[in-house]
């Protein structure tokens, strides 16, 4: 038996001084690996922002851990000697510490905690797989709670979350009545809304010199890094929340499904990267919503619609994620098959909410939740995009995407693949919506108030094309009575002339060439 140190991996994600694999560590009888290796750059082709914003928060990271007394074992992307893996680097740092064991706090993705199990038997040492403390619902009590219930609805188990923290709780009751102040967080952004600036931060010489690596390794990747301007400390993480809190978080919830030309952030606080790397803690931000909520400076609404983001679909997207893999990688409920198309990259399509919703993804590695849910999602939900390729866009493109939380909302949520374990019905909608919520349809060249023909907005007739080709699957949900109904009332010639119109637009689809996103 070695009587070397214990080795601690800290991956990318888990940016925490509290995290649960420090905890009962002595560094004098510890070194902390930190690994940047090829195969996590690439196995889904990241956005180049998303790989400085990882890499450049390691670094940073890795320099505190280190002022506070730490063995920091760094290996960089540009390592000559890195194999390139998980498994390999902590193969070689045993080796070279003559590590008698290894301690970690357990992964946020299937495939890493899959090479985790693996370790027991290659590396020769213990190894020690820890809880991720950091989430508020451990996954023991999450699989309890999903076993106990037919459906598993978000909103019930967001009931039980406020109950568990006490947020927004006047003893065992909901503060203001209600538990859910959805309806008045549905307001349209008005034409010359111009929204607080979002701060961002000047690349320092730490992640300058990721940005550099990154340009040569990544040129091919997906992406700008002309505006990179991310959070990649805990304190810089900080000012952001802060301004987020007093600036934007009292007109949150008025209009958070709002979406505006040009406006890529409008009220929305943009800290789900720095959450998800770890740099900001989940029940510390609610607090500090609720406690703006309680000293009357935020109505509500706006508060309690932030807070369910965090403690209810954050949460609750993360326990669905571990009790529906592996099988939700492979999901179809609805037999989607048609490739990803080409624009979703280049931006290049005449529809104007699509390529909005592209150009600041390109741009920022960001899109709001209503572009991503409504926009792109309803899209490649109503088209018939198969899955894998949705979600591998949607996991290559977005800073705060990782897959636990990426997976679900795009399978479950966004594409129904999952046959309806996670929403009670298909986010189907027609132009009429995405009209409703923005101003892109004023300036679009199509027509969104025409249903059917080569100028109609496209939105109107793939509706319809989606719920005919999925009836015999969708017309018993309850929530789709009405549509159904309305289906079927329909003359002969027109539910033939939206299926027309439909499949004109979707022979004109290119899809997107290979290598975009693996």
């Amino acid at each position: 038996m070695t009587s070397g140190p214990v080795l601690v991996p800290i991956l990318g994600d888990q940016l925490s001084h509290a995290l649960s694999s420090l905890a009962d560590r002595d560094p004098a009888d510890t070194v902390v690996l930190m690994m940047e290796v090829a195969e996590e750059t690439t196995y889904v082709r990241h956005h180049k922002a998303k790989i400085v914003l990882i890499l450049s928060a390691m670094r940073h990271f890795a320099a505190e851990l280190r002022a506070r007394g730490w063995t920091v074992d760094y290996v960089a992307l540009d390592d000559p000697a890195s194999t390139g893996s998980f498994t390999g680097e902590l193969a070689r740092a045993v080796a070279r510490h003559g590590a008698r064991g290894v301690q970690v706090t357990e992964p946020g993705e299937w495939r890493v905690r899959q090479a985790m199990d693996g370790w027991r038997d290659t590396l020769g040492v213990r190894v020690r797989i820890l809880p991720d403390t950091r989430f508020l619902c451990p996954l023991p009590d999450f699989f309890a709670w999903a076993g106990a219930r037919r459906e598993l609805r978000m909103e019930y188990f967001y009931r039980d979350m406020r109950r568990r923290t006490g947020l927004l709780m006047e003893g065992d009751k909901p503060a203001g009545g209600r538990w859910n102040f959805d309806a008045e967080n549905r307001g349209a952004a008005e034409p010359g809304l111009v929204p607080p600036l979002v701060p961002g931060f000047e690349p320092d010489a730490i992640t300058q010199e990721v940005i550099t690596l990154v340009e040569q390794r990544c040129a091919g990747h997906f992406g700008s890094l002309d505006r990179f301007a991310w959070p990649v400390t805990a304190a810089q993480a900080e000012t952001a929340l802060e301004a987020f809190l007093t600036e934007r978080l009292p007109l949150f919830g008025r209009y958070q499904d709002a979406m505006l030309t040009g406006q890529d952030t409008l009220y929305h606080s943009l800290i789900s990267p720095a959450l998800n790397l770890g740099l900001l803690d989940p029940l510390a931000i609610c607090r500090r919503a609720e406690a703006e909520w309680l000293a009357g400076r935020v109505p509500i609404e706006a508060a309690e619609g932030f807070i369910r983001q965090i403690i209810g679909w954050r949460e609750y997207i993360r326990g669905m994620y571990w009790l529906e893999m592996p099988g939700l990688a492979e999901a179809n409920h609805l037999e989607a098959t048609r490739p990803l198309p080409e624009f979703w990259w280049t931006g290049e399509t005449p529809m104007r909410c699509l390529a909005e919703a592209v150009r600041t993804t390109r741009d920022n590695a960001y899109a709001h939740h209503i572009q991503r849910l409504m926009v792109l999602g309803n899209f490649a939900l109503l088209a018939g995009i198969r899955p894998q390729e949705v979600s591998d866009w949607f996991l290559a493109v977005y800073a705060d995407a990782c897959e636990w939380v990426e997976l679900p909302n795009v399978a479950g949520m966004a594409l129904h693949a999952d046959g309806g374990r996670l929403a009670s019905k298909p986010y189907a909608a027609s132009g009429a919506y995405i009209d409703r919520m923005s101003d892109y349809c004023g300036s679009c060249r199509y027509k969104v108030k025409q249903k059917t023909g080569p100028d109609a907005c496209p939105f109107n007739a793939l509706y319809w094309h989606f719920l005919a080709r999925n009836e015999a699957r969708l017309a018993g949900n309850a929530r789709l009575f009405q549509p159904y109904a309305t289906w079927r009332k329909m003359s002969a010639d027109k539910q033939a002339e939206y299926l027309a119109s439909a499949e004109a637009f979707l022979t004109t689809l290119e899809p997107a060439r290979p290598g975009w996103a693996r």
